[in-house]
């Protein structure tokens, strides 16, 4: 009998444990992932995989060698080698990428916030690069990854013409509010801010180019700023403390907005990856405005580059929006590897003109080397070009945007964490937060 006991006792013993902590977690959440009851120095494989939404499978993996006691803890082991290196305790999540074989352009992104990602991740005897599906893996875990904490409130907006989603903290509000603007890409997108209210913000995610139904009378300047009214006026939303939140084009919109509007009066604003290019009345006219420089588009590497489309920038004050009007705090983000727009002259331009005006000292200015254009929330995956539809009807080009993957991942984290003390600072004096 005691043999026996022993014998049980080895076995459970050599059998190899996967553990990840949370199992189910907010996006931006760090994850614990340890490995025991492997053999002492034995090469093993961690991998991530996950099928989007359009049916596409991303996969991730990190090759390591487990510890003199057979464990292998990933927060602070190196991945020798993979599809990252080095100490990375995310590194199955931001080194995402299509498995081969797959389509060409893919970008990961999540529509239904209703609805988790959901990876799972594997443990694998070798260093193992591909051929993952010929193998059985020595332990498996299935994890969950939300945008949407619980509690949070997603509502649809359909008023007065406008179309959007607020997603509501949980608790008694009211709430600090954020109209949050994507770029050129047009619809609606809902994951920034369903993470947003999953910090303690009422974000409103507004779609205001080519909107829906909206095709036959496309946004304006009138457009934005009832969007803006009706977030302040809605109940659950403290209406003398909105920012405005701009990626791209959005970020034309919001410095428009902050400069020039009589209605849209923010307490700061959050811009990524954009310019001072003026939004004029209608943003139709501006759009058009910027496209008469189409022959300045490059095309290398069968990848379109826009970068070079306003520059140089111009002298002219009236191409420019009037930034030294902005009365509140402002935080820019850039990408020094921005190939999608000139984002780090634009940078240079502004402070020059806040510099002259003297409201220099309401701009933070967070520039990053090696980023690109998507400066997404931390652990989305690198894009370095993904396939874009320039207008409707058209055929979809492969868009670059630019970035390192490692120091993109890097950037996502850093700036993230600094949006959010950048809005708790202005918007609140205390922080509540949702946790999973």
């Amino acid at each position: 009998m005691l043999t026996t006991k022993r014998s049980i006792s080895t076995a459970i013993k050599q059998f190899p444990l996967l553990s990840i902590k949370p199992t189910r977690g907010l996006v931006d959440e760090k994850l614990q992932i340890v490995v025991k009851n492997l053999r002492p120095k034995q090469d093993v494989t961690l991998r991530s995989l996950h099928q989007s939404e359009d049916k596409d499978f991303w996969e991730a993996f990190g090759h390591y060698v487990s510890d003199a006691n057979g464990s292998v803890t990933v927060v602070k082991d190196a991945s020798v080698s993979g599809t990252y290196v080095g100490v990375e305790s995310m590194g199955l999540m931001w080194s995402l990428r299509p498995v081969p074989g797959s389509r060409t352009g893919l970008r990961l992104r999540k529509k239904d916030v209703l609805s988790p990602l959901v990876l799972h991740i594997s443990v694998y005897d070798g260093h193992v690069s591909q051929g993952f599906t010929q193998l059985t893996a020595l332990a498996s875990l299935v994890i969950e990854r939300w945008y949407m904490a619980p509690g949070v409130r997603r509502v649809d907006i359909r008023e007065k013409g406008v179309r959007g989603t607020l997603f509501i903290p949980p608790g008694p509000g009211p709430f600090p509010g954020v109209l949050d603007m994507w770029g050129g890409g047009g619809g609606l997108v809902e994951y920034r801010s369903a993470l947003l209210a999953s910090h303690g913000f009422a974000s409103m995610a507004l779609e205001y180019l080519f909107p829906g139904e909206l095709k036959k009378n496309k946004a304006d300047i009138s457009y934005i700023e009832m969007a803006y009214q009706i977030l302040q006026n809605h109940a659950m939303v403290w209406r003398d403390r909105l920012a405005l939140f701009g990626l791209s084009l959005g970020t034309s919109v919001t410095l428009s907005m902050a400069a020039n509007s009589k209605v849209i009066k923010p307490q700061c604003c959050v811009c990524i990856s954009g310019s001072h290019t003026p939004v004029f009345k209608s943003l139709d006219e501006s759009i058009d405005n910027v496209s008469k420089n189409v022959n300045k588009f490059r095309v290398e590497n069968n990848q379109l580059i826009w970068r070079d489309i306003i520059l140089p920038i111009p002298t002219d004050p009236s191409l420019k929006v009037d930034v030294g009007q902005i009365t509140c705090p402002v935080l820019l983000v850039v990408g020094g590897d921005d190939q999608n727009w000139p984002t780090l002259e634009s940078a240079e331009d502004i402070q020059q003109i806040m510099e002259k005006a003297g409201n220099r000292h309401l701009l933070q200015v967070l520039i990053y080397p090696e980023a690109g254009h998507l400066i997404e929330p931390p652990y989305t995956p690198h894009h370095r070009a993904t396939n874009f539809i320039l207008q409707e009807g058209q055929e979809k080009v492969l868009l670059l945007w630019g970035g390192q993957t490692k120091p993109h991942a890097d950037a996502q984290e850093d700036s993230w964490e600094k949006i959010l003390a950048f809005l708790q600072q202005h918007l609140y004096h205390t922080t509540p937060q949702a946790k999973l």
